[in-house]
């Protein structure tokens, strides 16, 4: 939406009373996130109120999606409502809240329709998702799943290289599966392959989150362990290993089926770094069911892991479920999976110590004896995991450089450029 307002003449303020026009990007993935996005927007409305700055309000994305007409009553404050599916039309929703003249047709749109901030870029290669897990709403909000073509992803992987990213991160909500609706041949490891390819001549990097544990095709582990320009960094959301859970939820799995793929991926493809995610609190998870996930975490050592508590969302089957777990009892779970996770996940950092890797530099920041380079290696995936923390050195933002990893703090690590003859 910013790339293409900036093409058609707007700009950009870092400072909400000098616009214009308030555009809220929403998230409703769970109920805080519905909720943060309306108090972002009611605390705007509040300024102009104010008389702090006047300008209309424009809500986009994932909660006008949810909820559609519904927010007019709710919202009076706000002059547009956008869905996700809409959001290539945000230079006419714009143009129309400000009563300014449509505009006029020049040409081609932007090769790239996004802006990019930094050498890492998130990659969207499939909409939707087909899995309908009782406790998701993401099928509703963003509807069935479709891939992407190859061709479009592979374009504008080589219009972020030739911009200076350096690393490609692809998502949607189910990567696994890319290409089971497109035709014969078409898969994410074939995909994968193509957009390493593209990544190539730049000396890129290329990775891949949110894969589901039936995803892990032999063709797609392959892949990942013989394209260089893959990293072998698999993000694989497990949510629970109980196998009455894991049905509840309306998923496939048991402690044992995932037990036996982790191991599988830990033999062939030696040195990988493994991303999960737990859920704890689903409606009817008993205590032994709880301890279960807990000892299967600690047993599998995860690099990392994040943790969340159940979150009854409207609309979803498991949200009209009985037994719901008590909301004290809910947090205390995920606290305990948090400590764990932390522990583990501050070892894993702390094992990379006395390493030699490439660094991706994404930005400089004021540090305890002044400036310093912010970066990530192929282990950390950005704005997911921590960070290496670098002594200014002769490097910019978007540089790669190499560097010895000389000490770690939390998820954090510091590093020591290489120098010449090192």
């Amino acid at each position: 939406m910013r790339a293409l307002l900036l093409a058609d003449g707007f700009e950009e303020t870092a400072e909400t009373s000098d616009a214009d026009v308030a555009i809220v990007n929403t998230c409703s993935f769970l109920a805080s996130a519905t909720q943060e996005s309306v108090e972002a927007t009611l605390a705007l409305a509040e300024e102009r109120a104010e008389g702090v700055r006047s300008c209309p309000i424009v809500m986009c994305g994932c909660v006008p999606s949810r909820y559609g007409d519904a927010l007019r009553p709710e919202l009076p404050e706000v002059a547009a409502f956008v869905r996700a599916e809409d959001e290539d039309g945000i230079v006419g929703v714009v143009r129309d809240v400000l009563a300014l003249a449509p505009s006029a047709p020049e040409g081609e749109p932007p090769a790239t329709l996004r802006t990019v901030e930094g050498a890492s870029a998130f990659v969207k290669i499939s909409e939707g998702c087909d899995r309908f897990c009782t406790f998701c709403a993401i099928p509703y909000i963003r509807g069935r799943y479709h891939s992407r073509p190859a061709g479009d992803i592979v374009a504008e992987v080589r219009s972020l290289m030739d911009g200076g990213v350096r690393e490609v991160v692809l998502i949607g909500q189910d990567t696994g599966v890319w290409g089971c609706d497109l035709g014969e041949g078409d898969t994410l490891a074939s995909l994968l392959r193509r957009v390493a390819e593209a990544v190539r001549p730049y000396g890129g990097w290329v990775r891949v989150l949110y894969l589901q544990p039936e995803g892990m095709t032999d063709e797609l582990v392959a892949t990942i362990r013989d394209v260089p320009e893959v990293l072998p960094y698999i993000d694989i959301p497990i949510q629970h290993c109980s196998e009455r859970v894991l049905r509840a939820m309306g998923r496939p799995g048991s402690a044992d089926a995932l037990r036996e793929l982790f191991a599988r991926l830990r033999a062939e493809i030696p040195g990988m770094v493994l991303r999960t995610t737990g859920m704890a609190g689903f409606p009817g998870e008993t205590d032994e069911e709880f301890e279960e996930l807990y000892d299967f975490i600690a047993e599998q050592e995860f690099d990392y892991c994040s943790v969340f508590a159940y979150s009854q969302e409207d609309g979803t089957a498991a949200a009209r479920m009985g037994d719901q777990v008590d909301e004290a009892v809910k947090l205390e779970r995920t606290q305990r999976l948090v400590d764990l996770t932390e522990q583990l996940g501050f070892a894993a950092t702390a094992s990379h110590v006395g390493e030699r890797v490439r660094v991706i530099v994404d930005g400089v920041e004021e540090g305890e004896d002044g400036p310093e380079l912010i970066g990530h290696a192929w282990f950390q995936a950005p704005d997911s995991d921590g960070a290496v923390h670098i002594a200014c050195g002769e490097a910019a933002v978007g540089d790669v450089v190499t560097v010895d990893l000389v000490d770690s703090f939390c998820y954090e690590m510091v590093g020591e450029i290489v120098g010449e003859g090192d």
